[in-house]
C-alpha cells in the first residue's frame, strides 16, 4: 500500500477520495488549498499525490510546476478538462497520470495502484540491478559501478522501465504509452533524445552500447554488459 496526499478543495470529492483510499489500506493526507498541499507534500514525502486543478488559491497546473521543482513524487491530476490538448499539456508539465471528474472511489484507487506498479512505489520490489547498474525505485537514485548518476525525471522513468524488462526488447509504442502516457509517437524524437542523454550518463554511445541496445525496427533492450 502507498501513502497518498490529496489536494482537493471540494469537500465531498475530498471525502470520497479519502474514504476510498484509506478503506483500501493506503495512508492518506488531504488539504483543500494549493499552499497547504505543497507544504504537506514537502513535510510528509508521500508515494503519490492526487492533485485537483481548480484550487481556490492557485491553479493546480501552477502547483504542479511548484511540486516538480522540489519533488519527483508521482502525481495524478484530477480534472474535468478532458480535451486531448489539455491532457497532453498536463502530462508534459509533469503529471504522471490523470483521472477525469466525476470519478468513483474504486476508479481512483485503481489509478493509484496502476501508478504504483509503474513506478515501483509501495511495491515489494524497491530496487533493480542489472550488471553494475543499480536503480532504487523508492529514492529514485541510480548508480553505475558504485558511482551515482544524476538523471532527470523522465530519464529515470525510462531507465527504470527498461530495467524492469531487462533482456526483453521493448517497443517504442510501449515506451510512449507506459513512460510518457501518450498513445502515439510516430516520427517524434523524444525517445531518441532521452536515450542519447541516458547513454552519455551511463558512459556509452549508440555506436558502442553497453546497457542500452537499439534493435532496429523493433525497439530498445537493456542488457547486462557482461
Amino acid at each position: 500500500m502507498a501513502s497518498v496526499f490529496i489536494v482537493e478543495d471540494d469537500h465531498q470529492i475530498r471525502g470520497l477520495a479519502v474514504r476510498a483510499l484509506s478503506g483500501a489500506g493506503h495512508v492518506v493526507w488531504a488539504e483543500a488549498t494549493a499552499m497547504g498541499g505543497l507544504q504537506g507534500i514537502i513535510d510528509n514525502s508521500p508515494d503519490v499525490v492526487i492533485l485537483d486543478l481548480g484550487l481556490p488559491d492557485m491553479d493546480g497546473s501552477d502547483l504542479l510546476r511548484m511540486i516538480r521543482a522540489v519533488s519527483d513524487v508521482p502525481v495524478i491530476v484530477a480534472t474535468a478538462r478532458d480535451e486531448d490538448a489539455e491532457i497532453v499539456r498536463l502530462l508534459d508539465a509533469g503529471a504522471d497520470e490523470y483521472v477525469v471528474k466525476p470519478y468513483s472511489g474504486p476508479e481512483l484507487e485503481a489509478r493509484v495502484r496502476a501508478l504504483m506498479r509503474r513506478v515501483g512505489a509501495g511495491g515489494p520490489t524497491r530496487a533493480i540491478s542489472v550488471g553494475g547498474l543499480s536503480i532504487d525505485l523508492k529514492s529514485r537514485t541510480v548508480t553505475v559501478g558504485g558511482e551515482t548518476v544524476s538523471l532527470n525525471r523522465k530519464e529515470f522513468d525510462l531507465l527504470a522501465y527498461l530495467a524492469s524488462r531487462a533482456g526483453e526488447v521493448v517497443s517504442r509504442q510501449e515506451l510512449y504509452a507506459e513512460v510518457w502516457r501518450q498513445p502515439y509517437g510516430g516520427a517524434d524524437k523524444t525517445i531518441d533524445v532521452h536515450l542519447s542523454w541516458l547513454r552519455r550518463k551511463l558512459g556509452e554511445t549508440a555506436a558502442e552500447p553497453r546497457y542500452l541496445h537499439t534493435v532496429r525496427g523493433v525497439g530498445i533492450k537493456l542488457v547486462d554488459p557482461q
